[in-house]
């Protein structure tokens, strides 16, 4: 707890010093607080080059951070998530402590610079390089150090958009992966620590001004969750837009990659000065779209500016997230079809607004498929309760469709890319690679479904394995029962108890003979029992056992 809180308050710190960093760069390359909300303005520092000063800020900004980011921590390039994210699925959860400093001064430079990609993969990258320095420091054991990265993480972005249940969100969804009471406490404590700290310097005030939300028709939900599926394919395709932008700039690039951000910058620059809301962040162009300033059409060239100007930005070497630019690539969605169905069903759509809202959270559950963090970061900017039924709908469906069109997510995606999968062995380790069918014991002998609880008892207590699989009349497979089950059930009421296993049997989750052993590990950490039945891909039928013990015993043999 003491750990969380420390945790949360360098995140609290890191984030005024990173948000001051980039709104000093911003006005010293371009002028303005936030040059985004004066597109195509000149620069009052260097007034003869008029709005054409776009073309050299990003130049600039890419001789600074290009040597630094090359020099002290190449983990720094990019929106950062996906490289916290293998941090705590296969490095127990270090990180380099140079990371926090260069990604802040490389990321503010980029975005003050014009680099069109947002500040939260930053800050998370920064708040959990403090967690896992602290880890060290205390010599903490490899579970606390996961969780202090996930405290850095949660606490970095609460202070950033004033959001402390969606810090808390996010890194039990994205980072850990998983959700416990010690990691809820742990990630509160740092969440609410670093949101303090945030809002005693930004003051109490969301990071966005959104207009009010109605739902005036019950007609709206059929459009909301229309809304949800276009977004999944919306946040999908900027995923794979990403990385299909930066495949050229890979295969294009033969100098040293220190000057790459630089001399890429001078496309980023053209880009700019045809759309200049594209410079930075974007805030000021998102809450414009929200209250209905923009044309359709206008509304779907700044969809697809955003998709080309971050996917240039970071293809080019840039630091920066890509969570701003999904909820701004949503905003312009939502508010082109909600103007759209207004023109069609003038007397039952609704205000624009509304869609782009629901848009922005959808949208981003497509592309990062984390429906909770999704629904409470809108929930927590816009304080609109009614918010809550429709969000959740098009959420929903966004996060389903996006599971029907591919495995992977926008943070995922990078990491399978360079041939790394999250739920496989890391590189070398001597445990996972191998398939199930290989290391599997023999199958124990199934229960018959009319087993007595008290027979099941004692032939539980002789097996060894804590579970035995059972078999109903014809000798099908039916699912497990567990010691436990049994003992609870026979300590109930003789009137309430079950009285045979086939009542108490449960299907775990399936495990087959070609599945990679790392894969089937997760199975078995969350199964109630001591082991698994393993089943035959064609048949469905179970062919073996797996346990922890028949796992390790893959070690010995590879040994």
């Amino acid at each position: 707890m003491a750990l969380a809180v420390v945790v949360g308050g360098g995140a609290g710190a890191g984030s005024v010093v990173f948000r001051w960093c980039i709104q000093t760069f911003t006005r010293l390359l371009s002028g303005r607080t936030d040059y985004s909300a004066f597109p195509g303005a000149g620069n009052p520092h260097v007034p003869w080059l008029g709005p054409y000063f776009v073309l050299l800020a990003p130049v600039v900004g890419g001789l600074l951070y290009g040597p630094l980011v090359n020099r002290f921590a190449k983990e720094a390039r990019g929106h950062g998530v996906p490289e916290v994210m293998l941090a705590v699925a296969q490095r127990g959860g270090r990180i380099s402590p140079k990371v926090a400093v260069v990604k802040t001064l490389a990321s503010a430079l980029t975005i003050g610079s014009g680099g069109s990609v947002g500040r939260e993969g930053p800050i998370v990258q920064i708040g959990s390089a403090l967690g896992s320095t602290l880890g060290r420091l205390t010599r903490a054991t490899e579970g606390r150090m996961k969780l202090l990265v996930a405290c850095g993480a949660a606490g970095g972005i609460a202070a950033t958009f004033n959001a402390p249940l969606a810090g808390v969100f996010f890194a039990m969804e994205l980072i850990l992966g998983t959700f416990s009471a010690e990691a809820f406490g742990a990630t509160v404590l740092a969440s609410v620590t670093a949101s303090i700290i945030g809002r005693a310097t930004f003051g109490d005030t969301a990071f966005l001004n959104l207009p009010d939300f109605h739902v005036e028709h019950l007609t709206q939900y059929g459009l909301f969750a229309l809304l949800g599926v276009l977004a999944a394919v919306v946040g999908m395709g900027f995923a794979r837009f990403l990385y299909l932008v930066e495949d050229p700039c890979d295969w294009l690039w033969r100098g040293p990659e220190w000057l790459r951000p630089a001399v890429g910058g001078l496309v980023l620059g053209l880009v700019l000065l045809a759309l200049p809301q594209m410079y930075g962040v974007g805030y000021p162009v998102l809450e414009k779209a929200t209250e209905g300033g923009y044309a359709v059409g206008f509304l779907l060239l700044l969809l697809v500016g955003k998709m080309l100007a971050t996917s240039l930005t970071i293809g080019i070497g840039g630091s920066g997230g890509v969570f701003a630019p999904s909820l701004f690539i949503g905003a312009m969605l939502g508010s082109a079809y909600g103007a759209g169905v207004s023109h069609l069903l003038p007397g039952t759509a609704g205000a624009v607004g509304a869609y782009a809202l629901i848009g922005m959270g959808a949208v981003f559950a497509g592309a990062a498929r984390a429906p909770i963090t999704a629904v409470v970061i809108l929930f927590e900017l816009t304080g609109e309760y009614s918010i809550i039924l429709p969000l959740m709908l098009a959420i929903v469906l966004a996060t389903a469709t996006s599971h029907l069109l591919s495995r992977d997510t926008v943070y995922t995606l990078k990491l399978r890319r360079r041939g790394i999968d999250l739920e496989g062995p890391a590189p070398g380790a001597p445990i996972g690679a191998q398939h199930v069918g290989a290391v599997m014991e023999p199958l124990p002998s199934a229960l018959p479904a009319t087993t007595a609880l008290a027979d099941a008892a004692d032939l539980l207590s002789l097996s060894g394995h804590g579970a035995l699989p059972v078999a109903d009349a014809t000798g099908e497979y039916v699912g497990v029962v567990t010691a436990q089950a049994v003992a609870e059930a026979l300590a109930e009421q003789p009137d309430a108890a079950p009285t045979t296993v086939g009542r108490l049997a449960e299907p775990p989750v399936p495990v087959t003979t070609d599945q990679p052993l790392a894969q089937a590990l997760h199975a078995l950490l969350s199964a109630p029992g001591t082991g698994l039945p393993v089943l035959d891909t064609l048949q469905g039928q179970p062919v073996g056992w797996l346990s922890h013990q028949s796992a390790l015993r893959a070690v010995h043999k590879a040994a």
